[in-house]
């Protein structure tokens, strides 16, 4: 079949190339078509994009050669990694969970809605998560003992220290306390992730004065009035508790980012829910990963003023760095993620002198023809402009990715088989070595 396309490559003398549909691409590669997109984002298919359509066409040549390579994950030979997920789509520079657009969820959801729908793949009923917490229901609440092990272990530990890093010792420490964590059943898994993911917020040292109303909520808030009291030395202004509780939803699940592939890997070998979460915190913390929220949010504190801008990105791009918080492995063109994210901040603080830098430092990045900013400069915007401890957009990250982590974690349990890549040895020839000197 030739279209419009390949007849302009024959005017121009270059090879006609054969490009087929979604269905007939899934059918010959034996999966489902949602798992094509997962195999374009690695480089392995190229599509070509029909205007006005959601659908896309494939490369012919690379479906055969791919079918005849096998399924990425089975086989004994060396493989590209691919696995199939019924939790996160991303077509076209939009988010899906479960089949419902995550901006869509950041509107009104809280976290704990978005983690029960990648959970179970249902949503609770309107208002009922919210009710339960409200009243004070144990069910987002860690023990008595957990958040004694967690703040313990935490406060051993010197002045100075990242949230990011406090979390990565609380978890283990809420393990310790967790004599169910080995039980890996659907149920017992989503109890310790509740409790886990409130001992991450609970157990962190409390920066906001007592006397505010959200902080005396303590363990009965959501987790994002939660979140406030660890990361807001003073009280947010109006709105940014609602760009919190937006950007855990948007952060909860993200396909297979590395600290998720990390987590699924620990749990296919039948890892526990807290080792699963502590995985992924491991990885998290990365410069090309969660971690650059925090290199985007030292830049932009670099900044005294707006006119600071050109000088903050221009010292980076002198010394060759990354500019951090910008462009995407996955997205063609924007994160859709930051946009919402960065029109919520607008909306909460739109006087602030630190949101007039972070949109110096945007104008600055488009002038220079970078490319559009990614979540984590959206985290680092929020964690500047809400006057957030160094290093809140890491733990923003953390907290709500650790509801994908273990939502990918129920699958490789209902799976039970081990993620086992093979590797290609590039080393020297072991028979080099056989021959004696003479």
């Amino acid at each position: 079949m030739i279209n419009v396309g390949d007849m302009q490559d024959l005017a121009e003398g270059v090879s006609v190339t054969e490009w087929i549909g979604t269905a007939e691409a899934a059918r010959r590669l034996g999966i489902k078509e949602a798992s094509l997109y997962a195999y374009v984002s690695r480089g392995l298919l190229s599509r070509r994009k029909v205007a006005g359509a959601r659908s896309s066409l494939f490369n012919v040549a690379e479906v055969e050669s791919l079918a005849r390579r096998g399924r990425p994950r089975g086989g004994s030979g060396p493989k590209e990694l691919v696995i199939e997920t019924a939790l996160t789509e991303i077509t076209d520079d939009t988010l899906w969970f479960r089949g419902r657009s995550a901006i869509e969820l950041a509107e009104h959801a809280d976290l704990e809605d978005v983690a029960h729908l990648l959970w179970t793949g249902t949503l609770p009923a309107a208002g009922a998560a919210g009710a339960a917490v409200a009243d004070g229901e144990t069910t987002w609440r860690a023990t008595d003992e957990a958040v004694a092990a967690g703040r313990a272990a935490q406060a051993a530990l010197p002045a100075g220290t990242l949230p990011l890093e406090r979390l990565q010792v609380i978890v283990p420490a809420l393990a310790a306390a967790d004599p169910l964590r080995l039980h890996l059943d659907r149920p017992a898994v989503m109890a310790a992730g509740r409790c886990l993911i409130a001992g991450m917020v609970e157990c962190m040292p409390q920066v906001c004065p007592r006397e505010l109303t959200i902080c005396e909520r303590d363990q009965r808030g959501t987790i994002a009035e939660r979140l406030v009291s660890r990361l807001c030395p003073v009280r947010p202004q109006p709105g940014m508790l609602d760009a919190i509780r937006a950007a855990l939803v948007l952060l909860a699940d993200h396909e297979l980012a590395a600290s998720t592939l990390a987590a699924r890997v620990a749990a296919s070998v039948r890892a526990d829910p807290y080792a699963v979460v502590g995985t992924g915190l491991g990885a998290v913390g990365g410069a090309l990963h969660g971690g650059a929220s925090f290199g985007a949010e030292t830049m932009l504190r670099a900044a005294g003023q707006p006119a600071d801008a050109v000088r903050a990105v221009g010292e980076l791009l002198r010394r060759g760095e990354r500019i951090p918080g910008f462009g995407h492995f996955v997205y063609e063109e924007t994160d859709p993620r930051a946009v919402f994210l960065m029109k919520l901040i607008r909306q909460a603080a739109p006087d602030s002198q630190r949101l007039a830098i972070a949109e110096a430092v945007l104008a600055e990045a488009r002038g220079r023809a970078l490319p559009a900013p990614n979540i984590d400069f959206a985290l680092a915007a929020l964690g500047t402009v809400g006057d957030m401890i160094p290093g809140a957009g890491e733990v923003i990250f953390a907290v709500a990715r650790a509801a994908g982590w273990l939502a990918h974690a129920l699958e490789e349990y209902a799976r039970n088989t081990p993620i086992r890549p093979r590797a290609i040895y590039t080393g020297p020839i072991a028979a080099a070595y056989d021959a004696v000197p003479g």
